[in-house]
């Protein structure tokens, strides 16, 4: 994570779940995180099965020029990333993974902008599963809100163990310009010695800044 909001939603997550996989959806209080609220989002899954928007804050609905509502949250991402992005929270739902996407972003003019996405998972019973994201926008350009998100595209992808690394700045895991299939990932990450297993999931580990 590099960007401020992500951090700090990331830190309150980690202190309510207390070393649980994650804290109960109704344990979120909005006045302890009023200052990220606006670009704060509760994800939930409707009756498909489909990731879909509870709640979004002003400055997430303004970036994307819409009320988020009841959207279906991979279908905001270009075509080719959306299946990439409905298996990931897929992996925030049921195996309580953490997930940073990087990725950018196309506005109506024609305009770019990158932006980082926190995906953050709460327990919400077998019946009402639900997870908390934050978006940050990596720039603050002037038109960011008054010219609306179009189309986004995935750059990286990381999965943090906050068990073991409760705040990393390891590398991410780039995504090729068409994302493989799923063993191919799979296939490539395994060729990679540094490769590990968190709650069915492969994380690559690089290199530390320091």
């Amino acid at each position: 994570m590099r960007q401020q909001g992500s951090i700090d939603l990331f830190q309150y997550w980690n202190r309510l779940r207390a070393g649980r996989a994650a804290p109960g959806r109704t344990e979120i209080e909005p006045i302890d995180i009023k200052t990220l609220l606006a670009d704060t989002f509760i994800l939930e899954k409707d009756l498909r099965g489909d990731a879909v928007f509870r709640l979004a804050g002003t400055r997430v609905c303004a970036t994307y020029g819409r009320e988020l509502k009841g959207f279906v949250f991979p279908s905001l991402w270009h075509e080719k990333d959306r299946k990439l992005v409905a298996r990931l929270t897929e992996s925030v739902f049921e195996e309580k993974a953490v997930v940073v996407i990087a990725y950018n972003a196309r506005s109506q003019a024609g305009r770019t902008v990158p932006l980082e996405l926190v995906l953050l998972p709460l327990d919400g019973g077998l019946e009402s599963p639900r997870l908390l994201g934050i978006v940050s926008a990596c720039e603050k350009p002037y038109w960011l809100g008054a010219d609306p998100i179009i189309e986004t595209m995935v750059e990286s992808v990381r999965v943090i163990d906050p068990d073991r690394e409760p705040l990393t700045n390891r590398p991410a895991v780039t995504v090729p310009p068409l994302v493989p299939g799923e063993d191919a990932f799979v296939k490539e990450t395994r060729s990679k010695p540094s490769a590990r297993r968190v709650r069915h999931l492969l994380v690559l580990d690089g290199g530390r800044n320091e």
